[in-house]
């Protein structure tokens, strides 16, 4: 179960670093006004996954209970943080069909999100969840 997770949890953070990359290189730093994405909820969500990450892997080299729960923890602002960019970014999907002046209008960064990218990350994060809680439960 532990190595499961974390096999699960390195394909999430790869979902994740193609996110990251797309809404970085469309300006989402720089795109204060279009993105519906802030840096802080975006960057905090990325630094919280990745250290819970890395207490994860010293969780399953070294068995260690208290750690596997810490892992556990930091997932939660996570999960949370990835369900509210998830709801700022439904809006900006329903908008990608309807006609815009390009030129006129400022689009958000996350508007060329490959959607299966997005769906894919948010399923893997939901079992990753799942798989680390009851990894931790029988640790």
């Amino acid at each position: 179960m532990d190595i499961a997770a974390l096999v699960l949890w390195l394909l999430t953070a790869v979902g994740g670093f193609v996110l990251l990359g797309v809404w970085v290189a469309n300006g989402g730093v720089r795109d204060r006004g279009a993105s519906h994405l802030p840096p802080p909820v975006l960057f905090g969500h990325f630094l919280l996954a990745a250290a819970g990450l890395v207490l994860w892997i010293v969780y399953v080299a070294g068995d260690s209970k208290p750690v596997a729960w810490t892992a556990f923890g930091f997932l939660v602002p996570v999960a949370l943080l990835g369900l509210t960019m998830f709801a700022r970014w439904i809006p900006v999907y329903r908008e990608r069909s309807a006609a815009v002046d390009p030129v006129n209008t400022a689009l958000p960064a996350e508007r060329n999100f490959p959607v299966s990218v997005v769906l894919g990350h948010g399923l893997l994060a939901v079992t990753t969840l799942v798989l680390v809680l009851i990894a931790a439960i029988q640790a």
